[in-house]
């Protein structure tokens, strides 16, 4: 869920349209004479933040009224916090890194800026 969240945070449009809602509820053809932007694109775009769960939606007759879900959005950044504190070693997929990490030499830098200047000469 993370990651569909921050890919979803990643795009300037979407988080225009969460500022929006987090000011007040709006239903699509407000979202479209705001932003200037036409129904399709508005409607892709809140498609991507629902499915991260960042934006609600119910009906009123034929208006599709928005709104941001701040509950599900601290809840997001605390699941995200706790992550960035679980010690590298032991999250899923990070095996090949922290291995690399620490055996990294403290002269890596160094090393490859000497390599790459020594080509040039």
């Amino acid at each position: 869920m993370l990651e569909m969240t921050f890919k979803a945070l990643g795009e300037p449009t979407r988080l225009r349209i969460l500022r929006l809602l987090a000011d007040r509820e709006l239903c699509v053809c407000d979202l479209e004479e705001i932003l200037a932007i036409n129904q399709p694109r508005i409607s892709q775009h809140l498609k991507v933040l629902k499915q991260a769960g960042l934006v609600k939606e119910r009906r009123e007759a034929q208006r599709r009224i928005c709104s941001f879900d701040r509950e599900a959005f601290e809840q997001v950044f605390e699941e995200f916090n706790l992550y960035m504190k679980v010690p590298l070693n032991e999250l899923p997929g990070f095996q090949d890194e922290y291995e690399r990490m620490v055996n990294l030499d403290e002269n890596t830098c160094e090393k490859k800026i000497r390599k790459k200047t020594s080509k040039k000469q």
